[in-house]
């Protein structure tokens, strides 16, 4: 049996433990628990028929023309549906762009912590990488400093940040889409949690200063439909059709039911309303865990809240294990998202109603502050 040395996704392997206990609280799982816009179970029940076959590898062509359109609604950008590839969540987009980019002795880089399996795809596909440690001295942000001397074929960043929840700022993208150009280093960049931005803070695609950019997005966040496993990534003219024989070969094409809903989901009054009930849930849990755990940066955007637990263990997983074991409140543990003195952090996410957070809370307080 081949063994890629591939590490757990620890946090999967929490909400299955928490799962075994009716009473448990959830800040484990990065799952939107809100339903997704009406319009797209409407959609879905009337197309079910036309379900069973294939589609073309890139995607229906209205869906790719309503991502367009989204992009030219948010961002002011111009985007042909034919750079647009339809994958199965953004997972798979990141297989297709690792794939394209990086050969033998090639390396992405991306920031340490991060989305955990940025690593693991890579060990999967045997792409080398590099991971760059940030901190709060730059808002969890990489920087072009960061980069000198690094030989990298790719630089994955990810605004709004998982497990951070902190955003790009605009110069430092501007810098960075510079620095990348000049050296010829693609950028890659995963805006899943596009929309969930909050207060004045404001996401900026990467594709509004590289056009070179590659862009990952999907609905299993902002448009709360995890588990359809749809996406999509957008290609530069001059990956476009080799990034459509990769999907052909590995894929084939993403689910038609799920490409027929994303078709249905980009109702903007609706997903407002996502935004507005995160930001309150943002709001009310940022609040309490301060006063219970040391907060370096206020989450701008997505649904984290990356908490030192440097004064109770430096032991982050022990810590949530045993938490979990005698108050059954599920959080992630740092060491889930690198090496880069992670076993000092914790991530909460809210992604659950504020009065089962509260309760989360209160268990917390008992047991940390008795």
């Amino acid at each position: 049996m081949k063994n890629f040395e591939i590490d757990p996704f620890i946090v999967m392997d929490i909400i299955r433990e928490s799962r075994k206990h009716d009473d448990s609280i959830h800040f484990e799982v990065g799952e939107p628990d809100i339903k997704p816009s009406p319009k797209v179970v409407e959609m879905m029940k009337n197309k079910i028929e036309e379900s069973f076959g294939y589609t073309e590898s890139k995607g229906i062509l209205p869906l790719r023309e309503k991502i367009s359109e989204f992009y030219k609604k948010k961002y002011n950008l111009n985007i042909d549906p034919e750079r647009i590839i339809v994958t199965m969540g953004t997972s798979s987009a990141f297989s297709l762009a690792f794939s394209l980019l990086c050969q033998n002795h090639d390396y992405i880089a991306f920031s340490d912590p991060t989305y955990p399996c940025y690593k693991n795809i890579a060990k999967i596909l045997k792409t080398k990488y590099l991971s760059i440690p940030v901190d709060k001295t730059t808002n969890y942000q990489i920087t072009p400093d960061m980069l000198k001397n690094k030989k990298i074929k790719a630089l994955l960043i990810s605004s709004p940040a998982n497990p951070t929840g902190t955003i790009y700022d605009k110069n430092n993208l501007i810098d960075i889409s510079n620095y990348c150009e000049k050296n010829g280093i693609y950028i890659i960049s995963d805006e899943i949690y596009h929309g969930l931005v909050y207060e004045d803070f404001k996401e900026y695609s990467a594709l509004e200063f590289n056009d070179n950019a590659i862009v990952i997005n999907g609905f299993s966040k902002y448009f709360c439909m995890p588990g359809i496993r749809a996406g999509w990534i957008i290609l530069p003219n001059s990956l476009i059709r080799m990034g459509e024989i990769l999907q052909q070969n590995m894929f084939i094409s993403a689910p038609t039911i799920s490409q027929y809903a994303g078709l249905a989901a980009f109702d903007y009054e609706y997903l407002n309303y996502v935004k507005t009930v995160y930001e309150k849930r943002r709001d009310f849990l940022y609040n309490e865990l301060k006063e219970i755990f040391d907060i370096e940066t206020v989450p701008q955007g997505g649904f984290y809240i990356w908490a030192n637990c440097e004064k109770y263990t430096n032991n982050s997983f022990e810590f949530c294990k045993k938490i979990l074991n005698e108050i059954k409140v599920a959080i992630t543990p740092g060491v889930d998202f690198g090496k880069n003195n992670t076993e000092k952090y914790i991530r909460f996410a809210f992604t659950r109603e504020i009065k089962h957070m509260k309760e989360g809370v209160e268990r917390l307080k008992k047991f940390l502050l008795a």
